[in-house]
């Protein structure tokens, strides 16, 4: 082997090393960064999908609006709102599909789902609105709807600590939201809202 033919096979070689390195710190990295954990602390609410549920392992698979897929380890004093049945034995009746609001609690890298309300059906209902009014101490919200009528509904403990932003942004004024609520003992009650503009 000549002189010339060596000098570029170790040029090469070294090139191929070097990309390789570079290619598996790229790898490391972006594993890194997808298993770093959440920079949310406290409640949080999540609108998905359905996808599965395993029992075994208290956990159900769900996929957010735009398509990704998460995977949620439930307590085991799991409250499920609109299934059939109660606790973890209402998810059995959760098709795959069903649109679905997680509630669950984020502490250093752990999750934990405390509630799951089905929407639609026997779940939670949904309508859109103006915020006129915010009542943190009373956890009361007041809607104003297109056609001018306006309606007080109250937050559930849980909704009115996981709105965070979303409840400054309503306080501060004119502010479009859909609310996810349920008639209870004759009056509508909001277990989740969100900000549309």
């Amino acid at each position: 082997m000549t002189l010339s033919k060596c000098y570029w096979l170790r040029t090469l070689g070294r090139w191929l090393a070097g990309a390789s390195m570079l290619m598996l710190m790229f790898a490391a990295s972006t594993r890194v960064q997808a298993q770093s954990p959440t920079p949310v602390q406290g409640t949080v609410a999540l609108e998905g999908t359905m996808k599965k549920f395993y029992r075994g392992v208290n956990t159900v698979i769900v996929a957010t609006m735009d398509g990704v897929e998460h995977v949620y380890h439930f307590t085991k004093d799991l409250v499920v709102h609109g299934g059939k049945g109660t606790g973890v034995d209402a998810l059995a009746g959760l098709q795959e599909g069903t649109t679905v609001v997680l509630h669950y609690t984020v502490a250093g890298t752990e999750t934990a789902v405390t509630e799951i309300d089905r929407v639609g059906d026997e779940g939670l209902r949904i309508t859109e609105g103006i915020v006129t009014h915010v009542d943190r101490r009373q956890k009361q919200i007041t809607i104003r709807f297109d056609n001018r009528k306006t309606e007080m509904l109250r937050l559930t403990e849980r909704a009115a600590a996981e709105a965070g932003p979303d409840f400054d942004r309503a306080a501060a004024g004119p502010t479009k939201v859909v609310v996810y609520y349920r008639d209870e003992a004759g009056q509508k009650v909001a277990h989740f809202f969100k900000t549309i503009s």
